[in-house]
């Protein structure tokens, strides 16, 4: 017939189908392969996603030295403005403690030519303008009784006449005998002492009624009349049956010149005595705790020493300050709660020859010298003598001493 049929393959299919499914094929193979090579190597992915790993770790790590570092400077600066402002509130307080003691000191002297004044005052006797600046004031406790007890300290170890007035300016050491009056003034007893003062120019008379019951205040009045008369950085207190060398004792307290709040002695912490009749009997002894307790530490009252801050502290509070049996006991519960430095200074305790004597020719002299059995040199009057020639320091020891 005129019409023509497709030519088939072997097994029937045609040609035409067979182009079309090679051609079908071709694209498919084409469109297989694209996406086969859109698919990243694993490896591939695991070392970029390590090296984004280490970069965001290296930045983070940039991101903690820097913060490290602010916090660093940060807490720098916060110490440094710490120490400046510590050393800010340091300077305020030395300054504030000045103006304290400036202040409790010009009351002081105001007191005195007022009523009430601590110090005995002679009729027609000038008031002092300014207070004399020294180095300290030494009060010898002595009593209408001991004339030869003080005769035996002027022969001795105290200077007398010229000296005495050569020693306050040169040195800046004031010495005086500290007495107050009788219980009826104007008396024989105060007269003796007029005319005693009146040859030796060595006595500080305060408004105080003399008794052995009375020490306690009689301290108390003795640091606030040496405070309103003088302005020293010490002031000293010692009984007149203790051997003294002036320039050990300056040598001594020099060493703690520039210390505020300063309390110097032999400190010691003794039992408290309950029973009547018994010496250094503590009437108030139930304060201290349970019978047998000690006292707390304080200075032996043979002599110590107290800056002028703490006797400016005496002089101001003194008529709210208790006052116990025994005046050392009373002057070391008036530091108590305060911020005070006790020092305890051996060289001013030792005891009399041999002791003392082994020390001085060993080239350490000591500054006070006495008895512990007798609470001061035993029999005083005769042995004084004795003490200062093999104890003491030698006479123009204290001029060649610098302070």
């Amino acid at each position: 017939m005129g019409l023509s049929r497709p030519h088939k393959v072997g097994n029937g299919v045609s040609a035409r189908w067979v182009s079309l499914f090679c051609i079908a094929s071709f694209f498919l193979g084409v469109l297989v392969v694209n996406r086969l090579w859109g698919v990243p190597d694993p490896e591939k992915i695991d070392e970029e996603a390590s090296s984004l790993e280490k970069r965001q770790l290296r930045a983070l790590h940039l991101n903690v030295n820097c913060e490290k570092k602010e916090a660093a400077d940060r807490a720098g600066d916060i110490l440094f403005q710490v120490s400046q402002t510590h050393d800010v509130i340091m300077a305020l307080d030395k300054t504030i403690s000045s103006l304290e003691v400036q202040l409790a000191a010009a009351r002081a002297s105001k007191a005195d030519k007022g009523e009430g004044s601590p110090v005995v005052t002679k009729t027609g006797s000038k008031p002092l303008k300014e207070r004399q600046k020294v180095f300290f004031v030494m009060g010898i406790m002595t009593a209408f009784s001991s004339r030869k007890r003080r005769e035996s300290i002027r022969e001795t170890w105290m200077p007398q006449g010229y000296e005495l007035k050569k020693l306050e300016t040169e040195k800046g050491i004031i010495m005086r005998f500290v007495i107050g009056h009788s219980a009826t003034p104007g008396g024989v007893l105060d007269r003796a002492i007029d005319a005693e003062d009146e040859k030796h120019k060595d006595f500080l008379r305060l408004n105080h009624i003399e008794g052995y019951h009375e020490l306690s205040s009689k301290t108390q009045i003795y640091f606030a009349a040496a405070v309103a008369k003088w302005d020293a950085d010490f002031y000293i207190k010692v009984d007149d049956d203790v051997h003294i060398n002036l320039g050990m004792v300056g040598s001594t307290l020099a060493r703690h010149r520039s210390k505020p709040r300063t309390y110097i002695g032999c400190m010691k912490s003794g039992p408290v005595l309950a029973n009547k009749g018994v010496k250094y009997h503590e009437p108030e002894y139930w304060k201290f705790g349970e019978e047998g307790n000690k006292y707390f530490r304080h200075a032996t009252g043979q002599i110590y020493a107290i800056s002028k801050d703490l006797a400016t502290y005496i002089s101001v509070h003194r008529h709210i300050l208790h006052r116990y049996a025994n005046e050392d006991v009373s002057l070391g519960s008036w530091f108590i709660g305060l911020d005070v430095e006790h020092i305890d200074e051996r060289s001013l305790c030792c005891g009399t020859p041999p002791e003392c004597e082994w020390k001085a020719q060993a080239g350490n002299p000591c500054a006070a010298s006495f008895d512990w059995s007798c609470s001061g040199i035993c029999k005083s009057v005769e042995r004084m003598e004795e003490v200062h020639q093999r104890c003491g320091e030698g006479d123009e020891a204290i001029w060649h001493t610098s302070f």
